[in-house]
Formats: structure tokens, C-alpha cells, sequence
């Protein structure tokens, strides 16, 4: 016990220094028993605090284009040959994907993520993409736009970013080694290639992983590398939500502790880059959702792509409770007595049912 706690007393050291993550001291983490589970959320813990004191970010996402990609992703429901129940629709209008951007940005969200499926962006996309981002900028001239449009081509990054995107997705997943059991139509490689293709263009890069798939200990802390490496700025971490009629259909393989053990070995990793709680917290950390905020400084309000996430209400309640406020609240004292008012403008709605809109509209 005596020697973990000296690891964990090491990672945080370095990381307030600025220190590159031990790799052995990541996989230490990792294979932690659920006994020390509260020693490593606590180190973790000191530095979500020293980097973004009591703020959690609110993201929201709008799903611009949803089914039938491509590409063979295994984890995906919108995947080639999914026979999963998802919406499937082609591009929203401007003044749709403005609108549905307004339920989150009304109720605090910072970063609008615009995703669309398929294998990457044609040229008339951008200039969708752009009509896009110009009637949300008219709603709300603020906020953070996020693009998700897979691998981008010569020239589109810097084009995204003429129209005023601020940042790109492009999640590693897995690590380089075991990439190939979960996509045959891409490669690791060319995830890394766009995210640079981001990064040279001025955009925020955004990438991280998904944990569920079968992965070791040693996949975790490899992938979690080289995000760092590649500099993203923000580290989405995905906890698989197997989805009937794909590959990993009836792949449960985690547990709360070990998608705590995952969110801290990313703090460590990154110390002072944004990690956020993404798809599949609510079935995976369960009733430890509220212990992951004191890791992550970011969430996804509402729902995902093509699942229904905890309603908006529970999770501001969630933040407020925990002694967390809003990003981007004029001061702390107002953030915190509105929390009930603002819960009330976020409301969830059945995948598969109604317009096809993003969620909560």
C-alpha cells in the first residue's frame, strides 16, 4: 500500500510540474485493486482541481447525419451492415441544427459538437458544415463549435476552420496494436493523420478513446500515450455501449471501478488537458457517475448520437450536488442558485421516436 501511494503521490507531483507521464506508473493505475480505488480518484482529483478548480464544461451534441457509414467500426450503430434500431437521416437544414444546438446552449453548454457519420467530409459537407455553424453563430455568437465529420482530406481543416469551427473530433479509440480487430476500412495511422491535419490548421484537436472492447490494461495506457503525444487538447473518454445488431453486441466488460480507474489514468496522462466523460457513463459508472466529476472537468449534457443518455436534469443536479459549477457562469454564487431553473430547459426524448433532430429539442 505504502509503495502505490508513493506512485500515486509521483503522478501528481510530476503532473503539477508538467513531467511526462511513467508509463509503468499508468499501469500500476490500472491493475490498482478496488481497495486503493478512492486513494487513486483523491491524487486524481488534485490535479482536475489545480488545472480547472470547481468547473465542469458542458458539451452538447447535435447529430448532423446519422447511419449507414461506410466504414465497418465495430462498436458503431451507425456502422456498415449495423442492423441496429437508430434513426437514419441525411443532413439537417442550418436553421434545425441551430435550433437543436439552442436546447443545450440554453441549458449551459459551452461547445456545440457537430457530428455527421460516414468515412469523411466531401466539399459540398464544409460548405454545409459552415451554413451550419453561421446559424448557431447568429444564436449564439459565443459558444464553441466542435466538428465531427471523420477523416478529413487535404485542405478541408483549414476550410473548417474559415468557417469558424473552433475544434475537431477524431476519437484513437484503441490503441495502434489492436486497432485492426475492431476496423478493417481505416487504420490507426490514418485517425493520427487527421488529427494532425487539425492541429496544422489551427483547429482545437479533440481526441480520445472508447473502453469496453476487449482492451488490456496495456491498450489503455498505450492509447492514452499517445494522445498525449499528438497533443489533443481534449480527451474524450467513451465507455462502450454495445449496441444490438453490431459486432460487440453483448460486450459488457467493465465495471464502475475500472471506468474510474480509466478516467484517472487519463488525468495522469494529461494533467491539464480536458478530459471529458462521454457515451455510456450512465450504464458503466452507474451510481459512481457523480465520483468520475472529480477526475473529468467535462461531460456531454443530455443525450449521444444514437442512445438516450441521463436526462439534462439529472445531470446540472448531479454537478450542483457535487459542489461543481458551469463553465462559462458569470460568477459562481449565481451559477449555483439558478441550477434548478436551468434543468428545466433540457428534456430528453426516446432514439427512434419523433423529428429527426438532435437530442432534447
Amino acid at each position: 500500500m505504502t509503495s502505490f501511494r508513493s506512485t500515486l503521490d509521483k503522478l501528481v507531483t510530476d503532473g503539477l510540474a508538467g513531467v511526462p507521464t511513467d508509463r509503468d506508473a499508468l499501469m500500476e493505475v490500472m491493475a490498482s485493486g478496488d481497495e486503493h480505488l478512492l486513494d487513486v480518484v483523491v491524487a486524481a482529483a488534485r490535479l482536475r482541481r489545480h488545472h480547472f478548480a470547481n468547473r465542469v464544461k458542458l458539451n452538447y451534441l447535435v447529430n448532423l447525419k446519422s447511419g449507414l457509414c461506410p466504414e465497418d467500426c465495430g462498436y458503431c450503430s451507425q456502422r456498415l451492415g449495423s442492423t441496429a434500431d437508430v434513426l437514419k437521416y441525411s443532413w439537417l437544414k442550418p436553421q434545425q441544427a441551430a435550433t437543436a444546438a439552442a436546447a443545450g446552449i440554453d441549458a449551459g453548454a459551452v461547445r456545440v459538437c457537430l457530428v455527421a457519420s460516414g468515412r469523411g467530409p466531401s466539399d459540398r459537407d464544409i460548405d454545409r458544415v459552415g451554413d451550419i455553424v453561421e446559424a448557431i453563430r447568429d444564436r449564439a455568437p459565443g459558444v464553441e463549435v466542435c466538428a465531427c465529420l471523420g477523416l478529413l482530406a487535404d485542405g478541408q481543416a483549414d476550410r473548417l476552420a474559415d468557417t469558424g469551427v473552433d475544434a475537431y473530433n477524431h476519437n484513437l479509440n484503441t490503441s495502434d496494436r489492436r486497432y485492426g480487430t475492431i476496423c478493417t476500412t481505416h487504420d490507426f495511422a490514418d485517425r493520427v493523420d487527421t488529427v494532425d491535419r487539425a492541429k496544422s490548421a489551427g483547429l482545437s484537436p479533440c481526441s480520445g478513446l472508447i473502453a469496453g472492447m476487449g482492451e488490456t490494461d496495456a491498450d489503455i495506457v498505450d492509447v492514452l500515450m499517445e494522445l498525449r503525444r499528438i497533443g489533443s487538447a481534449s480527451v474524450p473518454v467513451n465507455f462502450l455501449i454495445p449496441f444490438e445488431g453490431t459486432p460487440l453486441a453483448g460486450t459488457w466488460d467493465l465495471t464502475p471501478q475500472r471506468c474510474l480507474r480509466i478516467l484517472a489514468a487519463a488525468r495522469f496522462a494529461c494533467p491539464g488537458v480536458e478530459v471529458r466523460v462521454g457515451a455510456g457513463r450512465e450504464v458503466h459508472l452507474r451510481s459512481l457517475q457523480p465520483l468520475a466529476l472529480h477526475v473529468a472537468n467535462s461531460i456531454f449534457l443530455g443525450d449521444y448520437l444514437t442512445s438516450e443518455g441521463q436526462a439534462g436534469k439529472a445531470d446540472l443536479a448531479m454537478i450542483a450536488d457535487n459542489g461543481f459549477v458551469l463553465e462559462g457562469a458569470e460568477d459562481t454564487e449565481a451559477d449555483a442558485s439558478t441550477a434548478g431553473a436551468r434543468t428545466e430547459l433540457v428534456r430528453p426524448r426516446k432514439r427512434g421516436a419523433g423529428t429527426a433532430l438532435a437530442p432534447n429539442t
